[in-house]
């Protein structure tokens, strides 16, 4: 990273996580990263003095310039969304993968006439949005409506992604509803952007804006999932390469998956995203660490005898061992996280986008704390254990290299995909080690 002088236009790029704040100045002219910094995220307290703070110390020295800033956040659990569509295995689950991949984590799907018992359930879920979908373009309207009669009082905000026949109705009904096309206008075809957007914009406006205050909301452009598959949707689009990205955090593990042009061999009714992600919320190396040794247990991967105990230590105090290196418990967790995810986006299990045919995926980027601390070395066995994962049920890549996104440049370039999509991509490129 080389200083910059007064004439750089610059950008703040800062990813506002549950636990830390990272931030990385970028050159937008060239797509230089500049500077990166971070700090303890202040969400219980006033989150914007965690990002001054991340914001200040990456800009220290770098003289009187006034970068643009462009903000992605997680923080207070991110987005929690819930679905409710006409019928499990096609609308329901098509609103589930759109829900997804605008960077939610799905808390409850609901499927055909919501009854009294359906509401309280939906109730206790907590979401922050509700995506209300069901039946094709002409097809029926009937649960639809119904449905939306029963979300009437809610206080909540809801997307209307359903039967275009039903719109005028559910209008009426929804006075307050986003109401967008539909996710699945025809079987088979799904259809996430006008959703994916719309959702986007519900959540910086009454989630973001209602946790943690307006001037913290005008700042933020996106969930930190939905930036980040952002750059891998750029990377994608300008290489044609395909990517493999695992996210290994403290409560989830995140995985993303762009398929190369021609490799989708099939669909389902559901539809089929050539840009997935997964989120599994019983993976991960503090939170949900003992969620790892479980399911490492059911698909009958081997692990250390004391790695149990060592789980429940980090579920018991997630800010444990939070130093500048992980550990090798750490590193045989996210071994495990993994490669379970991994395996579960690939076999398109609940709450997945179908089966994945991953063969030709030719890059696997790792991202999150434990990859980013550990030593390069032990990083690499993490995702040399993914890539060579015979025994999991899914086809392996054929040929893919593999990198740590170090920087957290993924994050970054895609929140400056849009504006700046040239020096995005340098920034991914020169980062990932993308050819």
């Amino acid at each position: 990273m080389r200083a910059p002088q007064q004439s750089r236009a610059l950008a703040v790029c800062a990813d506002v996580g549950s636990t830390y704040t990272k931030v990385a100045v970028v050159d937008v002219d060239d797509g230089t990263l500049v500077a990166t910094a971070g700090h303890p995220t202040t969400a219980g307290t006033d989150v914007m003095a965690g990002l001054g703070a991340a914001v200040t110390a990456a800009t220290a020295g770098l003289g009187p310039v006034s970068p643009s800033w462009y903000v992605c956040s997680s923080a207070g659990g991110g987005l929690r969304l819930a679905v409710v569509g006409y019928e499990r295995l096609v609308t329901a689950e098509a609103g589930h993968r759109v829900g997804l991949s605008a960077g939610a984590r799905v808390v409850h799907v609901a499927a055909g006439p919501l009854s009294a018992a359906g509401v309280r359930e939906l109730r206790a879920a907590r979401p922050d949005v509700v995506l209300l979908v069901g039946g094709t373009d002409g097809g029926d309207r009937e649960v639809l409506e119904h449905n939306a009669r029963r979300l009437a009082r809610w206080r909540t905000p809801v997307v209307v992604a359903g039967n275009a026949d039903a719109r005028d109705e559910v209008a009426a009904v929804l006075s307050g509803a986003t109401i967008v096309d539909n996710v699945l206008p025809r079987i088979g075809v799904l259809a996430p952007g006008p959703a994916r957007a719309a959702i986007r914009e519900v959540f910086l406006r009454h989630v973001i804006g209602g946790k943690f205050g307006r001037r913290f909301a005008r700042l933020v452009r996106a969930a930190t999932p939905d930036a980040v598959l952002a750059g891998v949707e750029l990377l994608a689009d300008h290489t044609g390469r395909g990517l493999l990205v695992v996210d290994v955090g403290g409560a989830t593990t995140d995985v993303y998956s762009a398929l190369p042009p021609g490799a989708e061999r099939g669909t389902d009714a559901a539809g089929t995203l050539a840009r997935a992600r997964t989120v599994e919320g019983d993976l991960g190396v503090r939170w949900s660490a003992p969620g790892v040794v479980a399911a490492a247990a059911v698909e009958k991967l081997p692990h250390d005898a004391a790695l149990p105990d060592a789980a429940r230590r980090r579920a018991a105090d997630p800010a444990m061992l939070s130093g500048d290196s992980a550990t090798g418990e750490d590193v045989a967790l996210a071994t495990l996280a993994a490669t379970v995810a991994v395996r579960r986006h690939a076999r398109g299990e609940a709450g997945g986008f179908g089966r994945r045919d991953l063969t030709d995926v030719s890059l696997v980027v790792g991202s999150g704390g434990v990859l980013r601390h550990a030593p390069a070395g032990d990083a690499q066995r993490v995702l040399d254990a993914v890539r060579s994962d015979h025994g999991g049920g899914w086809p392996v890549p054929r040929a893919a290299t593999t990198v740590v996104d170090r920087e957290y440049v993924l994050a970054a370039g895609g929140l400056l995909a849009a504006d700046h999509p040239a020096a995005a991509l340098a920034l991914l490129r020169h980062h990932l080690c993308v050819g």
